[in-house]
């Protein structure tokens, strides 16, 4: 009997390690295809809504209000990070009826659910290390409207300070983590000062509106008495990147402080 060849052997074991390793990365791609961009979406109406509807509970939401038309859903990256989602069916920040006459101020609901953040680091936090984000068209994965509530990065806080006594109603250029965005100062979020409203004033069509980011956090330790930064930047545009989550920390390092 002949001995098996072991340089031969050696080979035929290398291919198939390769042919594994291909198997397996297209598998991962495969997946990656197949994410569902109506998951949220299938969330709340087929799950949370439903509940809230029959017994008065939320549900997998964090809560539902009915009246207002949106529900809260813990994220499931980060520590703390929720996401406000319409309980109607609302495509994103591109979506005509974010601007309709009566739309509802997600915005401000968002802002009052920010509460579940501060739950889940279990401590108060100033109004200007909290955050509120809404990715472009083209920087998100789920074709549901959501916006992110979560703690802001400090560095990013440290940096927003510098237009804490902007006037309002005036939009300031400045650069953030690298990207460039334009940021006013606002008194309200609701009516006249909804964030949707102010970004959709220089951007008419729902193409360019597809592709704009916005961020939403306090002026100063009480937006109440402070006022809101509204954050914007649109894709490739003055060195725009269409998102501003990474603005956003997920980790709340914030909330670590004495």
């Amino acid at each position: 009997m002949n001995r098996p060849n072991r340089a031969g052997l050696q080979r035929a074991l290398l291919r198939g390690a390769a042919a594994l390793a291909v198997a397996l990365a297209a598998t991962a791609c495969a997946r990656l295809a197949t994410v569902d961009s109506d998951a949220l979406w299938k969330i709340v109406y087929l799950r949370c809504v439903p509940s809230q509807q029959a017994t008065g509970t939320p549900g997998q939401c964090t809560t539902v209000d009915l009246d207002k038309r949106y529900a809260i859903l813990k994220d499931i990256v980060g520590r703390s990070q929720h996401l406000l989602i319409p309980t109607d069916r609302i495509t994103g920040i591109e979506s005509p009826l974010v601007l309709a006459p009566h739309a509802q101020d997600y915005w401000a609901d968002a802002w009052v659910s920010r509460i579940y953040v501060e739950k889940s680091v279990k401590r108060s936090l100033p109004d200007n290390q909290l955050g509120l984000e809404i990715n472009s068209k083209y920087r998100r994965t789920q074709e549901q409207l959501h916006i992110h509530i979560d703690c802001m990065r400090s560095d990013v806080s440290e940096a927003l300070a510098r237009h804490a006594k902007d006037a309002p109603g005036e939009w300031h250029w400045d650069t953030l983590d690298g990207h460039r965005y334009r940021i006013m100062r606002v008194t309200a979020l609701t009516q006249a000062d909804n964030p949707f409203r102010l970004v959709a004033r220089d951007h008419k069509k729902a193409e360019a509106m597809a592709m704009q980011t916005i961020l939403i956090t306090g002026a100063g330790p009480s937006a109440e008495k402070d006022g809101w930064l509204v954050v914007n930047s649109g894709l490739n545009v003055d060195n725009g990147s269409g998102t501003a989550e990474g603005l956003l920390d997920h980790a709340c390092r914030v909330a670590e402080g004495d």
